[in-house]
């Protein structure tokens, strides 16, 4: 795979802008950051080492020790950048780590020579030089500006903001369930989550369990909100402690690898397929240009020659990305660190949210912790659809024979179009229970101008190799007399 080297202060202005651009983080728009990183970078051309630096503490996020990056101060303390005037170090900071910060929420590390507040000539705008400080008991972790509105339809459809619509009323019923932090949730419900322990169960019901929260709400939005008090990932059989006393669903011995990420732009595939191994339970798939590795796949470092200009402006969102938890046997959590939403497509949260697979696009917030697949609700599910195909198959021989059998004869599967369908159902369905898709920053769907998400900018797809290990051993369980819907084969 293509590694790409973080550039230093011998290369040109251009190539450094685009490589702090990657790292971007959401706070301002596109064209200001840009003109702010240009203008930086250019007065910095003549400071090599503070450069040098700065672009050390912006490609690792601070994860090196790093000089003070200085620009003369003005006479009223603020900085002009496309006719706009700001605080500098509140600007960049903005633009490298906090995108919803205020001016008076920074503080300057011990360490920093030339802070904002000291008052010297020179002023350090280095973003890991300074911490951000909030009024006691006000958590802003899980907040971002587009949390400013109840849970009902948001539409975020362009970078910049949040459009407030009623629910659309859709023929096939196929809109967005969103998913957001617990923070922001329990501040528009006045749902209070703070003991531990707690259960209500009602149409309308929520759930608390070892510090986390998942919630439902009517019955076509599902809002699942984990507390963002609790560790960093739960073990998911604290959600069902009955799931450690369950038998193995197989005894094969497992995949080299319990997933394959493969990276598309529109509906061209970017990059080579990256494999996780087992012995990396936690993936980080983020924008950004490091070199990738064992439990990181870095999109930013990845070149297409055909890449659209929606393309290039969604991957500059990407940032942090998602992390992929793989729990258990192979239950596959999801939290989003970006600053932008993800949209997922999950079979699992179709079904926690009442709905027919593939029958919705899940909206996860920044900040969310989300459940996305379960190996055993798969694994019935493959059974339950594979022994359905092959009755229909056989009901239908059996009517092309003369002899039609009544709807009870395939478990209530109607003679007519009904049995046509279940009999049409192939490996290639069955395989899609076993992936996941996941769409960085635009969202598809009739809530946004994409149908599928092979019209999104920038998009994964996730395949899961011990439930596709799980539905080979259905196929080879299939009696080789009995007729075979369309599609089945055994290799």
């Amino acid at each position: 795979m293509m590694s790409t080297q973080a550039p230093t202060s011998a290369d040109a202005c251009l190539s450094i802008v685009h490589s702090l651009m990657c790292h971007r983080q959401g706070g301002e728009s596109e064209s200001f950051a840009k003109r702010a990183i240009e203008s930086l970078v250019k007065k910095l051309k003549e400071k090599r080492d503070e450069l040098d630096g700065l672009i050390t503490a912006i490609t690792t996020n601070g994860a090196h020790p790093s000089k003070c990056v200085t620009i003369q101060r003005t006479l009223d303390g603020r900085l002009q950048v496309a006719g706009r005037k700001g605080f500098p170090h509140v600007i960049y900071a903005r633009i490298w780590r906090w995108p919803d910060l205020h001016k008076n929420e920074l503080k300057h590390a011990k360490f920093c020579q030339f802070a904002f507040d000291l008052k010297q000539d020179s002023v350090c705008v280095n973003p890991y030089h300074y911490e951000r400080v909030v009024a006691p008991g006000i958590d802003l972790s899980g907040l971002t500006l587009q949390h400013a509105g109840p849970p009902g339809r948001l539409v975020k459809d362009e970078y910049g903001g949040e459009i407030h619509m009623d629910r659309r009323q859709s023929g096939d019923g196929n809109d967005t369930v969103q998913h957001q932090p617990a923070e922001t949730y329990s501040r528009i419900m006045g749902a209070d989550c703070s003991t531990s322990n707690c259960l209500k169960t009602s149409s309308e019901f929520l759930v608390c369990i070892a510090g986390s929260t998942t919630t439902w709400v009517g019955d076509s939005t599902a809002t699942y909100a984990p507390n963002l008090t609790a560790a960093p990932y739960w073990n998911a059989t604290q959600m069902s402690p009955d799931v450690q006393s369950l038998p193995p669903l197989t005894t094969q011995p497992a995949p080299e690898f319990w997933c394959t990420i493969t990276y598309f732009e529109l509906d061209q595939q970017v990059g080579e397929t990256f494999k996780v191994p087992y012995s990396c339970s936690t993936e980080t798939v983020d924008g950004y240009t490091d070199p990738s590795s064992i439990d990181r796949f870095c999109l930013g470092q990845l070149s297409n020659v055909h890449r659209t200009e929606a393309s290039e402006r969604a991957r500059l969102h990407i940032g942090k990305g998602v992390h992929l938890n793989y729990r258990g046997e192979g239950d596959v959590w999801i939290r989003c660190v970006s600053d932008h939403s993800v949209f997922v497509q999950s079979y699992y949260l179709d079904r926690e949210a009442g709905r027919a697979p593939g029958d919705a696009v899940h909206k996860i917030y920044p900040s969310a912790f989300i459940k996305v697949f379960d190996i055993r609700q798969c694994h019935r599910q493959m059974q339950e659809q594979a022994a359905t195909a092959q009755a229909a198959a056989a009901a239908q021989a059996a009517a092309v024979a003369g002899n039609i059998p009544g709807s009870a004869a395939v478990g209530g599967i109607a003679p007519a179009v009904g049995l046509s369908a279940a009999a049409g159902i192939g490996v290639d369905d069955l395989r899609r229970l076993c992936i996941l898709r996941l769409s960085f920053v635009k969202g598809w769907g009739p809530d946004y101008p994409r149908k599928s998400i092979k019209e999104t900018p920038c998009w994964i797809e996730v395949q899961l190799h011990r439930p596709l290990q799980l539905l080979d051993e259905v196929l080879q369980s299939m009696p080789l007399n009995d007729p075979r819907p369309r599609g089945f084969f055994l290799g």
